[in-house]
């Protein structure tokens, strides 16, 4: 092309060649039918083949800065931003003026997050002249309004997107991002109508469901977050990032089950993405199912080893597995990060509690409670860490405080109502014991000590109904029934008292039984882990003998039977446990614990 010629032309007078002025034409001729063919061939969506004839070009005469440039086009076309830059940076340096090859930085720059190069490179094509930031195409105006939002310059950003918006009044594109600038700056209800504008543009903008939808879940409107965002999944069902976005706003409206499901597939989408992992990771630990949430929230942690959020999780996944020891490092390691946060003081006491590290735990939560000296949980960890040392009368005041600060929490008044009725406060304790019933009225303990705390002040009446009510919730602990026997006793019902020391006796056998049950089959588990399957099998059966109604014991059985080619008798244990297990079973390995 004469454009691309005559630029040639002047840049090889500015470096003249060793070779003589025909040589030279004869090599510019051949650049220019090498560029006219990448041309053509970059027309026809062939990047292929204008990916040899550019960068024979730049070969060819490297000292032409359009050569660099269209190689460059060629590269970030084909998702090679790092080449393209270098070429981009190539063609400037050659002719710092050209303000194809500025905005051409400029643009790579934001697409590899360089955002204050993007910036300066903006700036400098606004003072070309040639190039002013008023004439850029939406694309471009976009692209230095996210430069400029992410160098915290967002009020520059929205001027730039309401100028490029007088010029180009119906694009959808340019009204979604102007919303996501407003969102950055908390601006949701001015947002929320750009946003809506661009969807009215065009209905099939997922990214304006998605930032829509992530608007609305900022304002805790988890309903209507849910409704755009999934729409936005909709449109861009391999986007990993609105999957995970939509995975947050059900996790957010406990939709635990569906927003499991989602995260699921985000991390299908994108196996190495360490914020499904972690995203999933939290849900599932919302869910109680620490054990699966733990080696994700391991691996975020290896490759962020300095995030405070995902260590700290981490530390909680262990305390909730059981494994205070290794949660210990890992809160220690977020405390050098964040010595300020209450939150990590509590979950660090919580995690020496369960080590029986009375002094550490109480020193930490001491600690939190100088960050935070009004908060509830706080109080109550400190009262039960004292109540565990023995220090009843330091233990409650801070039970008392708790329950000052937030009544609604149960926990408080029933550790209040446990320790006043072992100290002989037996008024107080059932006035704390009442609080717990109201609060938590599925607390079978709660009702079995509270008619145990009437029971011991000589109100019979509302002791016999709170101990029905516990034996209820608890069907197979023996106490309620010895507690309500004594009562029916005293009120001269033999027949009735007789009956409750009956099943308080058969209670507390299939109780012995279980617990010898329990021993037979972890020893017989532990050997048929080392492949002693005949030792093992003596173990499992007496599992099955000791508690014939442990469906466990029998599944664990049939897998020892299966190991020694027994299959007939393995199936009919087999058959047992599907009787006694809950839910369908198709054999194999017993379920696992929660």
């Amino acid at each position: 092309m004469a454009t691309f010629l005559s630029l040639a032309q002047a840049q090889t007078v500015a470096t003249p060649p060793a070779t003589s002025a025909t040589s030279a034409d004869e090599r510019l001729q051949s650049a220019e039918e090498i560029f006219r063919a990448g041309s053509a061939a970059y027309q026809q969506n062939d990047l292929h083949s204008a990916h040899e004839q550019f960068e024979k070009l730049v070969l060819m005469v490297p000292e032409v800065a359009a050569a660099h440039s269209a190689f460059g086009t060629v590269l970030l076309a084909e998702g090679d931003a790092p080449s393209a830059l270098v070429q981009f940076e190539l063609a400037h340096r050659l002719d710092p003026q050209d303000a194809g090859a500025i905005l051409s930085l400029a643009m790579t720059y934001g697409q590899l997050r360089e955002y204050a190069k993007s910036v300066q490179m903006f700036q400098l094509l606004d003072q070309t002249g040639s190039g002013s930031s008023q004439k850029l195409t939406p694309q471009a105006s976009i692209a230095y309004a996210t430069a400029l939002s992410a160098v915290a310059q967002p009020e520059a950003a929205q001027k730039q997107l309401e100028k490029a918006l007088i010029d180009s009044p119906d694009n959808a594109a340019l009204y979604d991002t102007l919303g996501t600038v407003l969102a950055q700056q908390e601006h949701y209800a001015q947002a929320s109508v750009q946003i809506q504008r661009a969807i009215s543009l065009d209905p099939t903008l997922a990214s304006a469901h998605f930032h829509l939808g992530s608007v609305y879940l900022n304002q805790g409107d988890t309903s209507a977050a849910i409704k755009e965002l999934s729409r936005a999944t909709d449109l861009a069902k391999d986007n990993v990032e609105y999957t995970l976005q939509y995975g947050r706003a059900l996790r957010a409206d406990n939709q635990d089950d569906s927003a499991l499901a989602v995260l699921r597939h985000a991390l299908n989408l994108d196996p190495t993405s360490l914020d499904a992992k972690y995203e999933l990771a939290l849900t599932l630990q919302a869910k109680d199912n620490a054990r699966e949430a733990l080696p994700l929230f391991e691996q975020v942690v290896m490759a962020r080893p300095q995030d405070f959020s995902s260590l700290t999780n981490l530390g909680l996944a262990l305390v909730q597995t059981g494994d205070a020891k290794r949660a210990i490092p890992i809160y220690i390691r977020a405390l050098a990060i964040n010595g300020q946060s209450a939150t990590l003081r509590q979950d660090l006491g919580v995690a020496y509690l369960q080590q029986s590290d009375l002094a550490h735990a109480m020193e930490q939560f001491r600690a939190g409670l100088a960050i935070e000296p009004d908060n509830a949980y706080l109080h109550y960890d400190l009262g039960l860490a004292l109540k565990l040392k023995d220090d009843a009368n330091a233990a409650v005041p801070e039970f008392v405080r708790a329950e000052e600060l937030d009544a609604k929490l149960p926990d408080p008044p029933y550790t209040l109502g446990v320790l006043y009725l072992q100290l002989g406060r037996f008024a107080e304790a059932q006035s704390e014991l009442e609080k717990a019933t109201t609060l938590s009225p599925d607390n079978g303990n709660a009702w079995a000590i509270l008619g145990n705390a009437y029971k011991e002040s000589g109100d019979l009446q509302k002791a016999a109904p709170a101990l029905r009510r516990a034996i209820e919730l608890l069907p197979n602990q023996p106490s309620p029934h010895i507690g309500l026997a004594a009562i029916l006793s005293q009120q001269g019902d033999t027949v009735g008292a007789v009956a409750e020391r009956k099943k308080a006796a058969e209670l507390s056998r299939i109780a012995v039984s279980r617990q010898r049950a329990n021993f037979a089959l972890d020893s017989g588990k532990a050997l048929l882990k080392e492949g002693k399957v005949s030792d093992a099998l003596v173990q499992l059966q007496a599992a099955v003998e000791a508690d014939p109604n442990y469906g466990e014991a029998h599944s664990t059985l049939a897998d020892a039977f299966d190991r020694q080619g027994r299959s007939a008798e393995a199936a009919l244990e087999r058959q047992k446990a599907q009787k006694l297990i809950p839910g369908p079973s198709t054999g194999g390995a017993p379920p696992a614990h929660p």
